[in-house]
């Protein structure tokens, strides 16, 4: 079992009870818009090509310190065990999006829009396909390390997801957007790109080599990154209050809203986890590669969807809403998948021999 509570201890007490957090952030962000509508009127002001000023920082107290783990001159081992990567890869970028698109579009402009209306139903529509245009690129580490995924492997498949990502987002999410009728102008979609991926990644990369080349390694890896770690919590918590705070309205007359939008968003993860990870095992990859690539694709760079949400279509959006509805399912249903991901350890390949508990139960025995 200690080895079990050590993976538990990968996951902060932020990240344990996120979906918490988030609940608790939506009644902090309504009641502030409901009571001091001063606070949300006047920093809505602050923007710059419908991108809210306060939320970029906010965004990029989030991005930066995640951007700052990614070692991009481990990239070159990936060729060694490339079956992992043709997964994730194939998975996020030729497969992902379109499911997403599939589901949201089937369930919320099909099954719910009686119950939603044409107008919003689309609106939600443009959050999931924000989502799942965007593969995970922090928690996934979390992820990785409760099933015991290979570290380095999983470090790898993040980064070049990431370099995927800087050319591969924009053209999807402006091809999906187009089938669901939404169009959005090509250079307002790259402005979010550039300032939420290309700018922090630079700005990651340059610190990166300045930190290891004056501090050395190890002080970069145990002092470095754990004290910018802490700093997406401020910044996703703080984003929330504030989006909430314009969605109060929109909140406590559609509460159903919030659930009729997390049904196709936890299918999908669902659905997506299910293929990943049965290819790798009909394919015969290790547990410690296998694991990790199904999560990547089931989670989503929840952190990226709402700031380009809240930038092309403003905080008070239902595009917005929606991808901070996929913040709330984002924990328990992952967790989910660390459990099932741990208990079928047994039938792939593994690349160690030491049997592994199940750390959602760990959690619980914690807690």
């Amino acid at each position: 079992m200690r080895k079990a509570k050590g993976a538990s201890k990968a996951m902060s007490t932020f990240e344990r009870y996120l979906s918490i957090w988030v609940a608790l952030c939506i009644v902090a962000g309504v009641a502030l818009g409901q009571l001091l509508p001063i606070v949300p009127e006047t920093l809505s002001r602050f923007e710059y090509a419908r991108v809210s000023l306060p939320v970029a920082v906010l965004i990029w107290v989030m991005i930066y310190p995640m951007m700052l783990k990614i070692d991009f001159a481990s990239v070159v081992q990936a060729g060694k065990k490339p079956k992992g990567l043709v997964i994730t890869l194939v998975m996020n970028w030729l497969i992902k999006p379109f499911s997403m698109f599939f589901f949201a579009w089937f369930f919320l402009q099909v099954v719910f829009e009686p119950l939603l209306g044409a107008e919003i139903a689309q609106e939600y529509l443009v959050g999931a396909v924000l989502l799942g245009a965007a593969p995970c690129t922090a928690m996934v580490f979390v992820w990785s390390h409760l099933t015991r995924g290979d570290a380095g492997y999983t470090l790898i498949q993040v980064a070049i997801n990431n370099i995927v990502l800087l050319f591969a987002y924009t053209p999807i999410v402006m091809l999906l957007l187009r089938l669901g009728n939404v169009f959005v102008p090509l250079d307002t979609v790259i402005l979010s790109v550039v300032l939420f991926i290309v700018l922090p990644l630079a700005a990651a990369v340059i610190s990166r080599r300045i930190a290891i080349a004056r501090r050395g390694r190890q002080w970069f890896e145990k002092v470095m990154i754990p004290t910018a770690g802490r700093f997406p919590t401020v910044g996703l918590l703080l984003t929330l209050i504030l989006l909430f705070s314009f969605q109060g309205e929109v909140i406590l007359n559609n509460t159903l809203h919030i659930v009729l939008i997390a049904i196709p968003l936890v299918i999908q993860t669902f659905f997506i986890f299910g293929i990943a990870y049965g290819w790798a095992k009909l394919w015969g990859v290790n547990h410690e590669v296998a694991a990790p690539a199904g999560m990547i694709g089931a989670s989503n760079f929840f952190e990226l969807a709402v700031a380009v949400a809240i930038s092309l279509f403003g905080l008070q959006s239902g595009a917005a809403l929606a991808t901070v509805v996929g913040v709330l399912v984002e924990v328990p249903v992952m967790l989910a998948l660390v459990a099932i991901a741990n208990r079928t350890r047994r039938y792939f390949p593994c690349a160690s021999s030491e049997p592994i508990h199940d750390s959602t139960e760990a959690l619980a025995t914690e807690n």
